[in-house]
């Protein structure tokens, strides 16, 4: 089983390569983010005759985040359902082969201090608290961006990037209390050296020269550890023709 996460950066702007992305490497399940559209504005059409049903929850001009499932995905549901703010739509789960699948799409925070830094790290743990309460159903995967970097092996320029929202100690405590609410991050089982990112900005040639930043995660239940067979980021997607910044992240399962 072939899972996969990326952060499209616009479904529309990027709806040729995500049909030929499906084509060329025929994921069983993709987590989606950033769609910048609503339901109505969604490729629903287009995928189902690529072969793939959808789960989304869409955001005009902003957010947005959809599970794609060759099977049809049962129990769709989005947001925390804790009573919270629901404005932004960054959290779609489905059951899908037996799994329980959920895309996430976590805030930036902009600033550390600015105002949309308070939600993130706010987020981030209602986050966690979730991932605490899918315990005892199917087993978990959460795909996402989750502007995070966990370690400094995951930055090209640890100096540049230190104290940032993508690095600060809050938000790397704040993943590791998702961690420890029970998930495993898949791409570390099989790489535990540095140097490999799944995001790189458009400027100043930060691709070519690899300047960026592991920040798109897929985590799994424990469970699901020893069928974690191998795991990859598509470097190549981040090439060629209008390219998402971020490149997508699989973890394969026996």
């Amino acid at each position: 089983m072939k899972i996969a996460t990326w952060n499209v950066n616009s479904v529309k702007a990027r709806r040729e390569r995500l049909l030929a992305f499906l084509s060329r490497h025929a994921p069983d399940v993709v987590c989606l983010q950033e769609l910048k559209t609503e339901e109505k504005g969604f490729p629903y059409e287009e995928l189902r005759a690529a072969g793939y049903f959808a789960a989304v929850l869409g955001q005009k001009t902003y957010n947005g985040v959809a599970v794609l499932s060759r099977e049809e995905p049962a129990d769709v549901s989005t947001g925390f359902g804790d009573g919270g703010d629901e404005s932004q739509a960054r959290l779609v789960a489905a059951t899908v082969g037996g799994l329980r699948v959920a895309s996430a799409y976590i805030p930036n925070g902009k600033e550390v201090g600015s105002e949309k830094w308070p939600y993130k790290l706010e987020w981030l743990a209602r986050l966690a608290a979730w991932v605490e309460r899918q315990a005892g159903g199917p087993p978990l995967v959460l795909g996402g961006d989750f502007n995070i970097a966990p370690e400094e092996r995951d930055v090209a320029s640890p100096a540049t990037w230190a104290d940032s929202v993508l690095c600060h100690p809050e938000v790397r405590a704040a993943w590791e209390r998702i961690i420890a609410a029970g998930l495993v991050d898949s791409f570390r089982l099989h790489h535990p050296e540095g140097g490999l990112y799944s995001w790189w900005d458009y400027r100043m040639l930060a691709f070519p020269k690899n300047d960026g930043l592991r920040i798109d995660h897929v985590l799994l239940a424990p469970a699901l550890v020893p069928r974690c067979t191998g795991a990859f980021i598509d470097r190549d997607e981040r090439k060629g023709k209008l390219p998402s910044d971020h490149a997508p992240v699989f973890a394969e399962l026996s």
